[in-house]
């Protein structure tokens, strides 16, 4: 295999992948687990931005500041079932604007306490995509959305039994 995507397989080569915990990082752990990445971004020859953690514990708050952009993960106003998302979106969007015209960028596969971060082109990520079956597989850049912040989803949630009762668990 050479890269992160194996070429005639779309095999990911998760010894290149980084853990990164959504949990962790909503827990003001987006510090830490940048480091991690800042790792890669010297590995490809930039300098990676400085960021800022501001955290308040009496609100309780906590905002991620990068290159003059916030990125508020909790505090007042923000519902706590986001916070997970927020500081997802906000590692990876703060990575991939410094990576803006460089060819690889840095992808989501999984989420939650699974989510893992791979640097890959748009093309190895459309490989990888073609060869995983479960679409929740599939390597993705993060949105600022609510609920699967552009995560792939294997198929789209049931209705509500109230709405349609001809629904059945399997």
């Amino acid at each position: 295999m050479t890269g992160t995507v194996d070429d005639p397989s779309g095999e990911i080569d998760n010894e290149a992948s980084m853990l990164l915990d959504a949990e962790d990082l909503a827990e003001q752990g987006v510090r830490e687990a940048y480091a991690q990445v800042a790792l890669a971004l010297t590995g490809l020859g930039l300098v990676p931005a400085e960021i800022t953690e501001i955290i308040d514990p009496d609100a309780p708050a906590y905002t991620v500041v990068c290159q003059g952009i916030e990125y508020p993960i909790v505090g007042p106003g923000l519902p706590d079932e986001g916070a997970w998302g927020r500081a997802t979106y906000a590692l990876f969007d703060l990575v991939n604007r410094q990576l803006s015209g460089h060819d690889q960028w840095l992808y989501a596969i999984n989420g939650g306490n699974d989510l893992i971060g791979i640097l890959m082109t748009p093309d190895q990520a459309a490989r990888a995509r073609r060869a995983l079956l479960r679409r929740s597989d599939w390597p993705y850049l993060p949105t600022d959305e609510p609920d699967w912040s552009g995560m792939f989803r294997d198929r789209t949630p049931p209705p509500s039994p109230s709405r349609w009762t001809g629904w059945r668990a399997r």
